[in-house]
């Protein structure tokens, strides 16, 4: 679904209207003629960054930055705290412009630091609002939300009806996101209600345009052309060429549902155009994606694949773990910031009384010169007073030297927590074997491995005995860390079984892998810590008897003579303690082996229950057992990796953006 965030650069090769930019080009002009004649003051600072937002705008977003950094310059000379906290505030929204979501995080959350520290309400709406977004393009709806309830609440704190509109209409890209569709059309007519009351163009045309979207998304498409029309004559008249670009990218997408081909192929290239010259890959992403769409629908699949492979690159791009990093680290950094802010303010304190405590000590010293007759008298408590204050100062100096101490250690645990992590899942990596390393056995197969963490609880495992391949799909329990410690038991079990005792029929290696978890995770005393497990599917494949043995929890989906049988597992899955062991005896667990005679054109699946169970789609249901199988039989006359292909687009299309809830590991073989 197209986002409405940021602001595009025009294209030569896009001819619009002189009307388009002249409103923008003059205020530009108007501001820059104005600050020939300022001073470098306060005054000055304000024009440079109504500047910036100027820029931002107008799409040029280079200058915006240059404009930005003076204005910041200046306002840190002056000490003019409102001008910093409302400069970063702009630069942050520059970089979410250009799709540098940690960089637009980072000033963002600076300016809320400031924000909060003067007490600046509407400051402080808006950095809200503006951190929110950060997470909603992240796919982050829930942080989102929590985000845009603050900002609305400061917002009704100050009766600005526009701002609350803002954020009203924020409140609904989440719930569309969600969809729940009532929500979210109550929260776009309320923040449209409000807009049209005060007469704000833009405004009405932001939420014209999300309401738009809604009816496009329930297919009512006369009502959501109407609006889109409507939303881009305003767009126009305004001079924002972010909505222009947004806008001809909407309509382009529903000419292709309407099948309106070659309408469609015009307003997208326009929108392409824009996109193109201005950098901004987050909105670049989704119209590649609305033009993949629209070439496979007319049968253009050449022109297709291109744009759905640029579209794939850029979305690789703006929501890699990288990213996902930078945007732990500014919050962690930003949560650091604010104890020490709190710990500084406590020192200033013990600062203040102590210096109040000097101050008390200079007058008792100079009441006892006043009165000569009890200098005596007076010397040894002077004496002691000054002693205390020297101990006091010698306190909070340690207390100094500790913060600091403090903060350097957790800047390091920070680090080494998250570079721990990513130094784990080149661990991880490099025990799993390679695809095509597998391929030298069995030339007909792919791996999809999708792990929701850095490190994943899903890894899969092959090796080859004399003339038998064993290959299998393994789920643990849990994922990101927890889960890749149980998967390094499991491959480590698995070699034993298989590479050292040479044990190959999979029911008695999942006897042995069994008795092995209960043994390493000491589960079979009572009392266990530990009641982790696996679930697995598990196969021998035998050339030399032509058949496929298979023993596991997880099914194995058999495909032949394009019809799809599902040969389901055991209910019990390996390892597990407590109420589980008392049920199961480990020693007495027996598996099931079944035996499939090979045949030509035979294919085989393996899978965790991680891509079974995504949510998404229309309704946010899990992708489920039914859809797999028709994707599978659909795809049968495809090769291998472009079957993989096709399983890895399905489960981005059918996920979204809504988060991955688990790994994901489908293994594919033809036989």
């Amino acid at each position: 679904m197209k986002k409405l965030l940021i602001i595009l650069i025009l294209t030569a090769s896009f001819i619009i209207p002189g009307s388009f930019c002249l409103a923008q080009n003059r205020k530009i002009d108007s501001l820059l003629s104005l600050l020939k004649l300022e001073k470098p003051d306060t005054n000055k600072v304000i024009q440079l960054y109504n500047l910036t937002n100027e820029f931002r705008i107008a799409g040029d977003f280079e200058k915006g930055l240059n404009i930005g950094a003076e204005a910041l310059e200046l306002a840190q000379k002056l000490d003019f705290k409102n001008g910093i906290a409302q400069t970063n505030n702009n630069i942050g929204n520059i970089y979410l412009g250009k799709a540098d979501y940690p960089r637009a995080l980072e000033y963002y959350l600076k300016a809320l630091k400031l924000d909060e520290v003067q007490k600046n309400k509407k400051g402080l709406t808006n950095c809200l609002g503006n951190i929110g977004n950060v997470y909603w393009i992240q796919g982050d709806y829930p942080k989102a939300l929590d985000y845009y309830l603050k900002a609305l609440k400061v917002a009704e704190e100050l009766k600005e009806k526009k701002v609350i509109s803002r954020h009203l209409g924020n409140i609904g890209n989440v719930y569309i996101q969600l969809h729940d569709f009532p929500k979210t059309l109550d929260y776009y007519f309320k923040a449209l209600k409000l807009d049209e009351e005060l007469k704000n163009k833009n405004g009405v045309a932001r939420h014209f345009s999300n309401i738009g979207v809604v009816y496009m998304d329930q297919a009512d498409y006369p009502k959501a052309l109407q609006c889109f029309l409507k939303v881009l004559n305003m767009k126009e008249e305004l001079g924002d060429k972010n909505g222009v670009a947004n806008t001809l990218g909407n309509i382009g997408s529903l000419y292709t549902k309407t099948g309106k081909f070659k309408e469609a192929e015009k307003y997208l290239k326009k929108a392409i155009a824009i996109d193109e010259a201005i950098g901004s890959l987050d909105y670049l992403m989704q119209t590649e994606e609305y033009l993949s769409n629209l070439y496979d629908s007319i049968g253009r699949y050449k022109e297709s694949l291109i744009y759905y492979k640029k579209s794939i690159a850029l979305k690789d791009t703006l929501f890699s773990q990288e990213n996902k990093k930078q945007l732990i680290r500014k919050e962690m950094n930003f949560e650091f910031d604010k104890k020490e802010t709190a710990t500084k303010a406590e020192h200033d304190k013990e600062m203040a009384v102590a210096e109040a405590e000097k101050k008390k000590q200079k007058i008792i010293i100079w009441s006892v010169i006043a009165g000569l007759l009890l200098v005596i008298v007076f010397a040894g408590f002077v004496f002691r007073s000054l002693r205390i204050t020297r101990k006091q100062k010698n306190i909070i100096e340690f207390q100094k030297n500790e913060v600091d101490k403090q903060k350097e250690i957790v800047e390091k645990q920070k680090e080494k927590i998250v570079d721990s992590i990513t130094y784990a899942q080149r661990i991880q990596q490099s025990i799993l074997m390679e695809e095509s390393e597998i391929q030298k056995y069995l030339p007909e197969c792919f791996i999809y491995f999708q792990p929701k963490d850095i490190v994943s609880g899903d890894f899969y495992w092959c090796s080859k005995v004399i003339d038998k391949i064993i290959i299998a799909a393994v789920d643990c329990t849990g994922h990101g860390v927890p889960g890749a410690f149980m998967s390094m038991i499991g491959n480590t079990l698995l070699n034993q079984i298989v590479n050292e005792k040479h044990i190959t029929k999979p029911s008695e290696i999942l006897r042995h892998l069994n008795l092995g978890v209960y043994e390493a995770l000491h589960q079979k005393k009572d009392g266990a810590i530990s009641d982790d497990g696996m679930d697995i599917a598990l196969c021998c494949i035998d050339y030399k008897n032509n058949e496929v043995q298979f023993a596991g929890q997880n099914p194995l989906y058999v495909l032949s003579d394009r019809k799809i049988e599902v040969i389901k597992g055991d209910i019990y899955g390996i390892g597990g303690g407590g109420m589980m062991a008392k049920m199961h005896d480990p020693l007495k667990k027996v598996f099931a082996n079944h035996v499939i005679p090979l045949k030509k054109g035979m294919s085989i699946y393996l899978s965790t229950d991680g891509y079974l169970d995504q949510f998404g789609g229309s309704d946010r249901k899990k992708f489920g057992t039914q859809r797999f199988k028709d994707l599978l039989l659909n795809n049968l006359h495809l090769n291998m990796q472009k079957q993989k292909e096709l399983i890895a687009s399905a489960h981005d299309e059918w996920k979204g953006r809504t988060v991955q809830i688990d790994d994901v590991l489908v293994i594919g073989i033809e036989i």
